[in-house]
C-alpha cells in the first residue's frame, strides 16, 4: 500500500494541466483550460480544467476527478497504479507501507496467480511448439493460415490429450495445486488431480496490461463445446474482460474506435487482415461494464456479430447499452451466413473496409430489423412494432437525433408524430422502468442545489448560515450527501489540494460528477451578494419541493392502491403538506 503522504507530496508536486495535456490539447478560458473531451466524441469543447482546484470536469459526458482520476480512467490503471505512474513523472520515489498480515497475504496469492498463468502459458506454448503432441494443433493453424508471427501475438498454445499434464508441470515447478485450484485451470476428484483444458488450442486471455489473467480452449474439430472457458477466480472476471484489448490499445487511440466481435478466430481474422482495434467478448453476452470499459478508450464502436438470429439480439442489446452509455455505435453487416472469420477467408481486408465504411447506426439498424420482422401491415403490427421501439428510443440523448429519429420511425409506420409521442409519455412502461423518476421530479439535480452547494464551499458565513438552518432543508439525496463531506473535509481543511482528494473518497458516479462540476464553475459566484443568492436560491428550492404535490397526486391517480408506490408516495405528499404548513 502507498503511504498517504507519499500521495500528498505526488498531488503537490503535479500540475493537473500538466497531466492532461499529455492527452488532451487544451487552451485557457478564463479560469479553466478547455479542450476536446477524451471519453467522449465531441466536436465543441466542453472539457474543462480547473488548476486553482486541481480538477476537471466535462460538461458534455459528466467525467471528472482530480490527476489520479483522469489517468485511472484514460490508462485503465487502479488507484495505485496511477499513483505510482505519476510518482514517476515528477522523479518521487514511491516506498510503500508495511502491509497488514491480511494485506500481504492478498498480495502474496496475486503474485502466485499471475506465476502460476505465466507457467500455463508457457507450458501450452511450448507443447504447440516443440511437442510431438502439438503436432496436430500446427496442422490446423497451417491450415487456417496462422502463421509464427500471428501465433507469437497471440501466445497460442495447445493443451494435450493427457489427463493431467499441466497439473504435473505445475507441481514440477513448485506450485501447490490447492492454490491453482482457484484459478479453475486444474481440478480435483477422487482420484486426483486432472486438467481443465484436454486436446484443445488454447487462447490466453490477458488484461489491458498483458498480464495472462485466464485461458480459453478451442476444439480442433466439430465437437462441442467448441470453446470452453476458465471459470471466474480472483484474477478474471469475464463480464468486466474484453479478449484482445492489450493488442488493440494503440490502435484505438490513434482512430478513437473500436470494433467489437464474438469469437475469438474472428478477432484472429481481423487482427491478421490488418483491423487491429478489434476485441472480443469473452464467451458471454456484452455487458455494461464492457460498455463503460469501452468508453473509457474509445469515442465510437462498430459491433460485428453473427447474422443468425443469435447475432442479430446481441447487436440490439448491445445497441442499448451504448445509448445508455451515449457512445455512438454503428453495426457492420456482413453477408447472410458469413462470420468475419469465413468473410476474410474468402474476401481481401478491402472489401471489409468497404463494409465498415457502410455501417448503419446501431438504432437504425434496430428499426429496420424489426420492420423487416415484422412488416407493419396493420393496426395490430404497429402497436407492437412501436412498443419495442419506445424503451430504446427512450434511452437516445441527442435531442438532434430523437428528432429525426422520430420524424423517419413515424414515416415508416405511416402514423403522425402526435400520436408516436402520446405513447411515449403515456402508461405502457416496462415493468423494469422506474415510474416514480418519470412522472415526479421531486428531487431533480438543478442549478438552485448547484448554487447552494458553490455557496456552501466559496463563502465561510454562507456555510455557517447554511448549517444553522439545516443541510437536509435545502438538500437532497446525492447534494445532501456531498455536502455533508464538503463541510466535513473543510472542518479538517479548506486548502484545495485536500478538496480535490475528496473526489477519491465519493462511490457514486453521479457525485463525483456533480463534485467536479461545482470546483470547475465556481467562478461565476465571484464577488457577489452571497446572502441575496442564498435567499433567492431557498426560496425557489421550497417552490419546486411543494409544487411536486401536484405531480404525486396525478401519479397517485393512476396507479394501485395496494402498491408499494402508492404507499411512498402518500409518505412524501404528507410530507411536502407539513412543510407547506409551516412555511
Amino acid at each position: 500500500m502507498i503511504p498517504d503522504d507519499k500521495v500528498r507530496e505526488v498531488a503537490e508536486r503535479l500540475s493537473i494541466v500538466e497531466v492532461v495535456a499529455d492527452y488532451v490539447s487544451l487552451r485557457r478560458a478564463g479560469a479553466n483550460y478547455l479542450g476536446l473531451c477524451p471519453f467522449h466524441a465531441e466536436k465543441t469543447p466542453s472539457f474543462n480544467v480547473n488548476p486553482a482546484r486541481e480538477i476537471y470536469h466535462c460538461f458534455g459526458c459528466g467525467a471528472g476527478g482530480n490527476a489520479f482520476s483522469f489517468i485511472m480512467k484514460i490508462e485503465g490503471l487502479n488507484f495505485p497504479e496511477a499513483v505510482k505512474l505519476l510518482a514517476r513523472k515528477v522523479g518521487i520515489e514511491i516506498e510503500e507501507r508495511q502491509l497488514t498480515p491480511a494485506e500481504k497475504k492478498s498480495q502474496d496469492e496475486h503474485v502466485q496467480f499471475r506465476r502460476i498463468n505465466d507457467l500455463t502459458t508457457s507450458y501450452y506454448r511450448s507443447v504447440l511448439l516443440n511437442g510431438q503432441e502439438g503436432e496436430p494443433a500446427r496442422q490446423y493453424l497451417a491450415k487456417r493460415s496462422v502463421g509464427a508471427d500471428i501465433s507469437d501475438a497471440y501466445q497460442l498454445g495447445f493443451a494435450p490429450d493427457r489427463r493431467d499434464g499441466l497439473a504435473k508441470h505445475l507441481k514440477n515447478n513448485g506450485v501447490g495445486l490447492d492454490i491453482a485450484l482457484n484459478l479453475g485451470i486444474i481440478r480435483k476428484s477422487d482420484s486426483g488431480w486432472y486438467d481443465l483444458f484436454r486436446n484443445r488450442l488454447i487462447f490466453p486471455i490477458r488484461d489491458a496490461r498483458g498480464q495472462v489473467i485466464a485461458f480459453a480452449g478451442r476444439v480442433l474439430d466439430a465437437s462441442l463445446p467448441k470453446y470452453i472457458n476458465s471459470p471466474e477466480s480472483p484474477l478474471y472476471h469475464k463480464s468486466s474482460v474484453l479478449f484482445g484489448l492489450d493488442m488493440a490499445l494503440p490502435t484505438i487511440r490513434t482512430g478513437n474506435s473500436v470494433v467489437i466481435v464474438e469469437g475469438y478466430f474472428d478477432h484472429l481474422a481481423l487482427y491478421r487482415a490488418g483491423v487491429q482495434n478489434v476485441v472480443a467478448t469473452c464467451g458471454t453476452a456484452l455487458t455494461g461494464s464492457h460498455a463503460s470499459l469501452i468508453k473509457r478508450h474509445a469515442e465510437r464502436v462498430y459491433t460485428l456479430f453473427d447474422s443468425d438470429n443469435a447475432g442479430k439480439k446481441a447487436t440490439i442489446r448491445s445497441m442499448e447499452l451504448f445509448l445508455e452509455q451515449r457512445i455512438p455505435a454503428y453495426v457492420i453487416s456482413l453477408p447472410a451466413g458469413d462470420d468475419p472469420d469465413s468473410f476474410l477467408a474468402e474476401h481481401p481486408s478491402e472489401e471489409f473496409a468497404a463494409l465498415r465504411n457502410k455501417a448503419r447506426p446501431a438504432f437504425e439498424y434496430f428499426v429496420h430489423s424489426l420492420l423487416a420482422e415484422t412488416p407493419p401491415d396493420s393496426v395490430d403490427s404497429k402497436v407492437r412494432i412501436i412498443d419495442d421501439i419506445v424503451p430504446r428510443f427512450r434511452k437516445i440523448a441527442d435531442s438532434i437525433e430523437r428528432d429525426l429519429y422520430e420524424k423517419e420511425i413515424c414515416r415508416l409506420l405511416g402514423i403522425t408524430v402526435h400520436a408516436f409521442r402520446k405513447r411515449i409519455g403515456g402508461g405502457n412502461l416496462s415493468p423494469h422502468e422506474a415510474p416514480i423518476n418519470r412522472y415526479i421530479p421531486i428531487q431533480p439535480a438543478d442549478t438552485v442545489q448547484d448554487t447552494l452547494l458553490t455557496l456552501l464551499l466559496n463563502y465561510p458565513d454562507a456555510r455557517a448560515e447554511i448549517e444553522r438552518v439545516g443541510l437536509e432543508s435545502i438538500f437532497t439525496d446525492d447534494y445532501l450527501e456531498l455536502a455533508r463531506l464538503l463541510l466535513q473535509s473543510m472542518a479538517v481543511s479548506e486548502d484545495s489540494q485536500v478538496l480535490s482528494q475528496l473526489v477519491e473518497t465519493l462511490e457514486k458516479p453521479e457525485q463525483k460528477s456533480l463534485f467536479s462540476r461545482m470546483m470547475v464553475s465556481e467562478g461565476y459566484l465571484a464577488d457577489i451578494n452571497w446572502r441575496a443568492v442564498l435567499d433567492q436560491c431557498t426560496r425557489s428550492h421550497e417552490k419546486k419541493q411543494l409544487a411536486s404535490i401536484k405531480d404525486i397526486a396525478a401519479r397517485l391517480a393512476v396507479i394501485d392502491p395496494g402498491s408499494d408506490e402508492y404507499s411512498l408516495l402518500l409518505k412524501q405528499a404528507d410530507t411536502l403538506r407539513k412543510r407547506k404548513s409551516e412555511l
